[in-house]
């Protein structure tokens, strides 16, 4: 590459979305005093811009304008220009979100926000278009007028900000209001079982029509309650729902049929046409749901879904410390040659592409028919592309095939007269091969930020697939990165966890100057892996560590007075608001999952407070879970599991015993959402039986492993 003509601050930074920007022309600072203090000073607005390494339109408004000469200009002269990677800041991100969906109706990356110079925000959008065009303004047009305003009427805008401040300060309050008891279980689940049936995709799973984002917190708010409902019509209608959806999105484009994994989302109904991007938290998430699907079905097709997930983990977002990274992006150069980066490049195929690399004969099929044949056939390749070009705004998949299985094994097999079994073969190798050849094109950009957060939800997802597969390898991986985790992203003097470190030079792991502290949703996300892990591994000490970050949680981020926990910890004075988040999406809210966290802390330590909480939180979010519970599925099902009272599994045995082991596999293999496990291995002066006296009165039946189901600490006869 050429040598930069410009250089900004973001050279010093470590986050690779603020690497990206560093050769801008634009005078981008980092978020901090540094460029608070020069907005103050020189009495400038800010002009504040968000977003994420993989987001696609935050790569096409670099290369339109930030990439702009004259553009940059206009921005050094009138602004303070800021770049935030929300992956990073996360509570920096939602304070301006929260703005700009207020104020705009929509919101997205990049996000745009200009602020007054105590970074209050007064006007805001996504994307911007260089220019002015037929139906939207353009940024430089933008630019000149805000920075026109300013200077006209500065005192009305600063007045607005502070208005808009209020107003924002009150819509976003989640409090408990009068009642304090948590809302009727029976209720939440039944009207989000309603909101999820009314908008479910009889035809292509799903609940929305397009785009369709994998959304696993419905999947497994499904699973709950089919799990209470088994025998109603209801029940049979979740799991039918959960389970088709499951299996459409593996057949479908979202899902990379070659190089394994997950994309983002479809931008189609069917599945078909992703946004290329991956991400490590629906990988973690996916892998999950997949090995519940699994447990409940014992169908080995959801079984393999789950280790494709893993084997595109372990082989493309892995450290080799042990850390996970944070995501894959969509867009890469179409070959070693080309001079622009396409989105999804990597993953399409032309027809006659696929026809060179398979164009043996088949044995035993209608004379005449190729491997390339079948496998175009089975995976609803097209000569001119299948990809409809209203998927297609740019124009970057023309020709192209986006893989998408469009019939049953069965129906391929009738169709060119072949067994099962070898066409199974079949298809195998016409992956391999491809594969293969894709591993010649240029790679996209890998986000090697590594984000406590996330890592949690991908360890919960190898744990998971640990237990419910009887996979050992995959709990070691699980207890690789929870090992990494405590290595890299706690510091053991304060007891804090760290939101992020990075992949150094020389495959080092680097840290920033000043260490970001972690969010709520580190916390919870981590101590929520530490209980899938000690389930899992059985080690005690990941039980003890999820303890004492839960008290850290209470600490730092509780909310005495109205309940909850908020985002971001009290004393930033650059963070306007101290928020609560309130939907489950792409990933569960923080709140929501740390409902059932509280619930299987409280079983491990007898800890009743932690009970109490749970049911502050359901009680503060209780107007919400009443009235429209699918934005809080992941919270719905929380409910129910406060309702029901976890149980207690509790195995008396030897862990190297083969009676132990065989009843824990026993436990794995059954999906019950309502449920601690626990190994009561008769070590008096182990963390458990210090932290739980009834242990000790519980023995081996006849010296056998040993098993007691109870409930509040007080257990049934042994089996």
């Amino acid at each position: 590459p050429s040598i930069p003509r410009h250089t900004n601050r973001l050279i010093n930074e470590k986050s690779p979305y603020l690497l990206q920007h560093a050769h801008n022309p634009v005078d981008w600072y980092p978020w901090g005093q540094e460029a608070f203090d020069k907005a103050k000073k020189e009495n400038k607005l800010i002009f504040l811009s968000v977003g994420y390494s993989t987001c696609h339109w935050c790569h096409v408004m670099e290369e339109e304008s930030f990439k702009n000469k004259e553009i940059g200009e206009i921005m050094n002269k009138n602004f303070v220009c800021i770049k935030v990677d929300r992956e990073e800041r996360p509570d920096v991100d939602k304070v301006y979100m929260t703005f700009v969906q207020a104020t705009s109706g929509g919101g997205g990356w990049p996000m745009s926000v200009w602020l007054t110079p105590d970074l209050k925000p007064f006007v805001g959008g996504t994307y911007f278009p260089p220019e002015d065009g037929v139906y939207r303004v353009g940024f430089r047009t933008v630019l000149l007028r805000i920075a026109e305003q300013w200077k006209e009427n500065k005192d009305a805008l600063l007045e607005n900000s502070q208005k808009i401040l209020e107003a924002l300060l009150h819509r976003s309050e989640i409090r408990v209001r009068g009642q304090e008891s948590p809302p009727p279980a029976k209720e939440v689940m039944a009207t989000c079982f309603q909101q999820l049936s009314n908008s479910y995709d009889e035809d292509y799973g799903g609940f929305s029509e397009s785009p369709k984002f994998p959304t696993p917190v419905n999947l497994n708010f499904l699973f709950t309650y089919w799990a209470l409902h088994r025998t109603t019509p209801e029940g049979a209608r979740a799991l039918q729902m959960a389970l088709h959806t499951l299996k459409m999105m593996a057949h479908g484009g979202i899902h990379d049929h070659i190089g394994q994994g997950f994309h983002r989302y479809s931008t189609d109904q069917h599945w078909h046409v992703p946004h290329f991007e991956k991400m490590l938290y629906d990988q973690g998430q996916l892998a999950a749901t997949y090995s519940r699907a699994f447990q409940i079905s014992g169908d080995e097709f959801f079984a393999d879904v789950a280790q494709d997930i893993l084997l595109y983990v372990s082989r493309d977002l892995s450290d080799q410390v042990g850390g996970f990274y944070s995501a894959e992006d969509a867009d890469s150069y179409p070959t070693t040659a080309s001079g622009e980066k396409r989105e999804g490049a990597f993953c399409v195929w032309a027809a006659e592409e696929i026809r060179a690399l398979l164009p043996d004969p088949v044995e035993g099929a209608t004379e005449g028919t190729t491997l390339g044949d079948v496998f175009m056939h089975h995976y609803g390749v097209k000569e001119t592309g299948n990809v409809s070009p209203m998927k297609d705004p740019h124009q970057e998949l023309k020709g192209k095939n986006v893989l998408i299985v469009r019939c049953s094994l069965e129906l391929t097999a009738a169709q060119f007269g072949l067994e099962l079994g070898q066409l199974g073969a079949l298809l195998r190798e016409g992956r391999r091969r491809l594969a293969l050849a894709r591993a010649q094109r240029p790679r996209p950009h890998l986000d090697t930020k590594m984000l406590a957060a996330w890592n949690g939800l991908m360890i919960s997802g190898f744990a998971q697939a640990g237990m419910a597969l009887a996979e050992q390898e995959y709990v070691s991986r699980a207890v690789q990165a929870a090992a990494f985790l405590r290595r890299h992203l706690f510091d053991p003097t304060s007891g804090r966890l760290l939101r992020s470190c990075y992949r150094g030079k020389d495959n080092t792991v680097e840290q920033s100057a000043v260490p970001i502290q972690g969010f709520l949703e580190d916390y919870v996300f981590v101590i929520q892996a530490l209980f899938d892990l000690y389930e899992a591994s059985l080690e005690q000490g990941w039980l003890e560590w999820a303890l004492q970050l839960q008290h850290m949680q209470d600490k730092l981020f509780w909310d005495p007075k109205g309940f909850a926990y908020f985002s971001s910890e009290a004393g930033d004075p650059s963070l306007l608001l101290r928020l609560k988040d309130d939907q489950d999406g792409a990933e569960p809210t923080a709140n929501s999952v740390t409902v059932t966290n509280l619930l299987r802390a409280a079983c491990y330590s007898g800890h009743a407070e932690w009970v109490e909480k749970a049911g502050q939180i359901l009680a503060a979010f209780s107007e919400r879970l009443q009235k429209i519970p699918i934005t809080l599925p992941e919270m719905a099902r929380a409910t129910a599991v406060f309702h029901h009272t976890l149980k207690q599994v509790v195995i008396c045995g030897d862990p190297q015993g083969e009676d132990t082991k065989e009843m824990l596999r026993c436990v794995h293999s059954i999906f019950s959402p309502n449920k601690v496990l626990m190994l009561a291995d008769g070590d008096r002066a182990g963390f458990l039986h210090c932290q739980l006296p009834f242990l000790a009165s519980l023995e081996r039946k006849d010296g056998k492993a040993t098993a007691y189901v109870c409930s509040n600490f007080a257990c049934s006869l042994p089996v």
